[in-house]
């Protein structure tokens, strides 16, 4: 970050964290050791989070790029009249957990399956997995990295992600009907994602194909 604040770069990193659990480490550490493990527990309660390593990772990257935010924006204040201002990099970054797939698996034979247990199936995502979640799952489907740009629009009150300008729009949101996927249709995305859970009835979902052949036809449809 530092580096693109001094010459206007664009560069990028991955950084990989095992999430070490700090009180199983504070608990076989020698002296030397123990103070600094005892500051990483104390940051990590400051910050409201669990006592691990990770946290601590990340909170470096987000003060980091604070500082450097702040040492442009004084270089800044301090220039002469006429001299354009220094661009502040991008700060920002994304964190990623691995993780078992969002979706459950609903497979199930005929003969395995009674009456009463239908209505456990009827949402094909697991309950604690956010739409931020499922959107990041399925970028590689599209071979979108993770690093895409991604915007949030509120269309018709339902959320709508925008990847790329455009490349992708994915609503993941549940009752969404035909106006939400006129609305993105009109767009012409080169992709566009729904979850099976999304339509608000019958109707809409019988009216989803018909909507984007109108509309937008090249785009590329998936319902997850």
């Amino acid at each position: 970050m530092r580096r693109n604040a001094s010459d206007f770069g664009s560069r990028s990193f991955i950084c990989i964290q095992y999430p070490d659990d700090l009180d199983d480490e504070l608990s076989k550490a020698s002296n030397d050791k123990k103070a600094r493990l005892r500051n990483a527990i104390g940051l990590c309660d400051e910050l409201g989070e669990e006592h691990v390593l990770s946290v601590v990772g990340e909170e470096r990257i987000r003060r980091a790029g604070e500082k450097i935010k702040g040492e442009v924006e004084e270089v800044n204040r301090q220039a002469k009249i006429g001299e354009e201002p220094k661009q502040v990099p991008d700060i920002g970054f994304r964190v990623f957990r691995v993780d078992s797939s969002n979706f459950q698996d609903v497979r199930r034979q005929p003969d395995q399956l009674g009456q009463q247990q239908l209505s456990l199936f009827t949402d094909n995502l697991k309950p604690d997995r956010t739409a931020e979640d499922l959107l990041f799952q399925v970028l590689p489907k599209f071979r979108i990295p993770y690093s895409a740009k991604t915007q949030v629009r509120n269309i018709c009150g339902k959320k709508v992600f925008d990847v790329n300008d455009g490349q992708l729009m994915a609503c993941l949101d549940v009752e969404v009907g035909n106006a939400v996927i006129e609305a993105i249709a009109r767009m012409r995305p080169l992709y566009a994602v729904f979850r099976d859970a999304s339509m608000a009835n019958d109707a809409t979902e019988a009216n989803f194909e018909e909507l984007f052949k109108t509309y937008s036809p090249d785009t590329i449809r998936r319902v997850i």
